[in-house]
């Protein structure tokens, strides 16, 4: 297996040219990341509200979390595919426009089933964005800065996370009775009407390919579609990407990585109120330190991933750690300042392995079947949202704690860190001699 980098940039390429792009494409869609984000899961700081005003058990809680990601993963691959046809900022327009919708309406429910629907329909509409996503990225970026620019557009995940606590719990708790409505439904409809106002925004403000950047010369378009990380077609149709071997294993990682992820963001609160007598609004504030501590990892992460040009062990180790320190979550119940600090630990490590992973995808996908491949990539590892909080949910209900359902995250970690080793090649990142198996 070569250890020879990908195919380098044009060394002449000024980075001029990618700071423009970061300004006028990544902040576009870190910002667009940051509202799906809040969108998602902004119900982990109302669920003591909600359970209490409309009766939600644990594992009721933990089955409308994750049926999000049923609805997600059923139309990830249909509206991913549909991107050549479509373009991609009316992708990304119908995408948001309809997610802030179905978010907003969420404050007009009043019973458990009407939570389900609404929460599974969220995950059908937010589909297809990040497997876009990335690969609207590797139409503006060469291999080897992509897990910089990736860096730069995930760092949205945490900072709505550090958003998310404050504001969701300040809304929650001092807007409650405001206008005779429970303080939750006021965050449902205040979090979700930005996601509106972004759609229509990103529809007139994106173009679809370098090509049709007006703050591009044509020179400079044709130098950033030349480097892009897409030439070198080697996945020619949808076909080819499901031939790939590698798909398979680089999504069970994925997942297990997920599992992680989406612990923190659906749980943080609960294991917070576990840890010490909390409000509403205090979890809120405590909750951003998390994802204060992940958003520092992303900013850092990524780009020693770059400067090495290696992967393998930039997102097994970070996997391994997080799994250590949901680990020392478990044994240390009642102690709120260990927790706080495992669970930083913990969101900080899974959020570096996660960004290093997604660019794991750009070294090996090329041509039009990558799309496709980041979206089979997506979907099944998004089902690790699905399922970590209902094995949380369901356990925490049997036992009455959360320490069974965090021990058994724990070790999926553990084996995603694993099945990483395994898949990512030793070295460099991966070449462009590497094709799929026939």
């Amino acid at each position: 297996m070569s250890d020879i980098p990908v195919s380098a940039e044009s060394p002449s390429v000024p980075d001029e040219i990618y700071h423009r792009i970061n300004l006028r494409v990544v902040t576009i869609l870190m910002v667009a990341y940051m509202l799906d984000c809040l969108d998602r899961l902004n119900i982990g700081f109302a669920q003591h509200q909600i359970s209490e005003r409309i009766g939600l058990s644990p594992a009721d809680y933990g089955f409308a979390a994750g049926i999000f990601f049923i609805g997600y993963v059923l139309f990830e691959i249909p509206t991913s595919l549909l991107l050549p046809r479509t373009g991609a900022r009316r992708t990304f327009a119908r995408i948001m426009v309809l997610w802030g919708l179905t978010s907003a309406s969420m404050g007009l429910i009043h019973e458990r089933h009407m939570f389900y629907i609404m929460r599974f329909m969220l995950g059908v509409f937010e589909a297809g964005f990040a497997p876009v996503a990335m690969y609207y990225l590797t139409i503006w970026y060469p291999r080897k800065r992509m897990a910089t620019a990736i860096s730069l557009q995930q760092i949205a995940a945490p900072v709505a996370g550090i958003l998310a606590g404050p504001l969701s719990g300040l809304l929650v708790q001092g807007m409650d009775h405001v206008g005779g409505l429970d303080g939750w439904r006021w965050m449902f409809f205040l979090e979700g009407a930005p996601s509106v106002l972004m759609g229509f925004a990103v529809y007139f403000i994106l173009p679809d390919r370098p090509s049709e950047a007006k703050w591009l010369t044509p020179a400079e378009q044709r130098i950033v579609q030349d480097n892009a990380s897409t030439v070198g077609s080697t996945h020619t149709g949808f076909g080819s990407v499901l031939r790939d071997r590698r798909m398979y294993l680089l999504s069970f990682a994925y997942f297990c990585v997920i599992c992680g992820i989406y612990t923190i963001s659906f749980w943080l609160p609960a294991v917070l109120r576990r840890a010490g007598t909390l409000s509403d609004l205090q979890v809120g504030l405590l909750a951003a330190i998390p994802y204060i501590c992940a958003t520092v990892a992303l900013l850092t992460w990524g780009r020693l991933s770059d400067k090495a040009q290696e992967r393998r062990w930039h997102s097994a180790g970070p996997a391994f750690l997080g799994a250590l320190a949901l680990v020392t979550v478990i044994l240390s119940p009642g102690n709120l300042i260990i927790a706080l600090v495992a669970l930083s630990v913990t969101a900080a490590a899974l959020y570096s392995a996660y960004l290093v992973f997604l660019s794991v995808p750009s070294d090996i996908l090329k041509g039009p079947g990558a799309v496709g491949g980041y979206a089979l990539i997506n979907s099944i590892g998004l089902l690790g949202g699905f399922l970590s909080p209902i094995i949380i949910g369901q356990t925490t209900q049997m036992t009455g704690s959360v320490t069974v359902g965090l021990a058994c995250m724990a070790g999926i970690v553990a084996t995603g860190g694993i099945v990483l080793l395994m898949t990512i090649p030793r070295g460099q990142v991966i070449s462009l001699d590497m094709r799929p198996p026939e």
